[in-house]
């Protein structure tokens, strides 16, 4: 069984330290987002990486639409990786809609992980009332429909702008490449999932220390939605990168190690 959850999720573990960080990539991704991020924690950390099941090199026939029809279904494959490797007291880090993943991870097991890091969250992308997730609901049918007509046509239109990094094209092409490596009837389902989803209930109850990062220009989540998650986990840090883009982990991730690194150590004596 043990194994079994290790395969599924493509994990691989490296580093050296008590402390684990688990790193969780965002739709469209894998594991190999983190390249640049992770050997800076090698030297003081446990390092954890996987591949969320229907991404990158995981068990492909793992995936259950019905389980991962709901964000809470990867929550409970991250807690049964880290109970797997005996994990206790992990730092849980999350990018996009991974962020609200290692969130619900948290409250289903909230005295097992000890902090979360959310890179470009959101809890909701569609707007309501006075919250601002950054989409309409008719922007967010419509984006679905495009990835369901033509997946790869979406993912070479959006993804450059996902990115965020006009002066830098390759990054774009990067995450292009990644989105269409990704099987388009999983990656359509993850994605209605994902921009459907309402889970700001949810981060309301989240009571670990959280490290917020949030860039300055982001179409995906914009400030107005790390402002309010800022506003309503009790128990956190909101820091407002200069990065633009979706992907600062990505194109730059000095800026990203170091406020990871400095609010480690704020908020974690030892490692």
């Amino acid at each position: 069984m043990s194994r079994g959850v290790l395969e599924r999720n493509n994990v691989s573990v490296t580093g050296s330290g008590n402390r684990a960080l688990v790193f969780v990539h965002g739709f469209g991704c894998d594991q190999g987002m983190w390249r640049y991020i992770v050997p800076e924690f090698e030297p003081d950390y446990k390092v954890v990486l996987l591949d969320l099941v229907g991404a990158g090199n995981s068990d492909i026939s793992a995936y259950d639409p019905v389980k991962y029809g709901l964000l809470n279904g990867y929550a409970d494959d991250i807690i049964e990786v880290c109970q797997t490797l005996n994990l206790e007291q992990a730092i849980l880090i999350g990018h996009s809609v991974s962020a609200t993943i290692v969130g619900l991870a948290s409250l289903r097991k909230p005295d097992y992980f000890a902090g979360l890091v959310m890179i470009g969250p959101s809890p909701r992308y569609i707007n309501d009332g006075d919250y601002i997730g950054g989409f309409t609901q008719e922007e967010i049918d419509g984006l679905l429909s495009m990835m369901e007509e033509n997946y790869e046509s979406w993912s070479l239109a959006l993804a450059p702008q996902i990115m965020g990094r006009s002066d830098h094209p390759a990054y774009g092409e990067e995450l292009t490449e990644s989105f269409c490596k990704t099987d388009p009837g999983i990656a359509t389902h993850f994605a209605s999932t994902t921009f459907l989803s309402d889970n700001r209930l949810d981060m309301e109850r989240i009571t670990l220390p959280t490290l917020l990062l949030q860039c300055s220009e982001d179409i995906i989540a914009p400030l107005t939605v790390g402002q309010y998650l800022a506003s309503v986990i009790s128990d956190n840090e909101l820091k407002v990168l200069e990065a633009t883009g979706h992907c600062p982990h990505l194109s730059a991730p000095q800026e990203v190690t170091a406020e990871i690194r400095n609010w480690l150590s704020r908020q974690f004596i030892t490692t």
